[in-house]
């Protein structure tokens, strides 16, 4: 029986401990998917509150589950390990957050190009992906990030054994 790899870009968020919360949680999915890309980690203010600001990251996972199976078995139950607390304000601080934005190439999310917080993370790790329209979303992230506050966090590292082309892809992040 042939077992289906599928592909699967992530983005993960805190602003609750995120250097701490981010770690930890690419940690604990490295044990259950494999980990073929990792973004920077790129800083914005909170969408929809006046929390504190947001620590980003885009990750390219390759997993056997299908979309709903890796939501409900594996990111949600990794978001309640890390202590998120759903509430009705969808937009209320987390101490981690982790969303498919595309799976198999096909997009989930259609914030992916209306947010810079989630088009610049994903366009490093997946610059040349396009919309239905034809838009490439390297270029959109580009608008995005000079219309909205987004800064590279160079300081915010996470593990190296998490990827071991990390050092080689922090010290090849362009800022946006």
């Amino acid at each position: 029986m042939t077992v289906l790899e599928h592909q699967a870009c992530l983005l993960l968020g805190s602003n609750i401990l995120p250097e701490k919360n981010l770690t930890l949680g690419l940690n604990l999915l490295r044990n259950m998917a494999t980990i073929s890309r990792l973004s920077s980690v790129w800083e914005t203010p909170s969408v929809g509150s006046s929390g504190p600001d947001f620590l980003n990251l885009a990750v390219l996972i390759t997993t056997q589950l299908k979309a709903s199976e890796l939501k409900a078995q594996v990111l949600r139950p990794l978001e309640k390990q890390l202590g998120r607390v759903r509430s009705a304000n969808k937009n209320a601080p987390r101490t981690f957050d982790i969303d498919i934005i595309l799976f198999d190439g096909q997009l989930l999310d259609p914030n992916l190009w209306v947010y810079a917080h989630r088009a610049v993370p994903v366009a490093e790790i997946l610059p040349d992906y396009r919309s239905d329209q034809g838009k490439l979303l390297k270029e959109v992230a580009h608008g995005l990030a000079e219309m909205n506050p987004i800064r590279l966090k160079r300081d915010v590292l996470v593990d190296s054994h998490i990827l071991h082309q990390h050092t080689n892809r922090r010290s090849n992040a362009r800022e946006f």
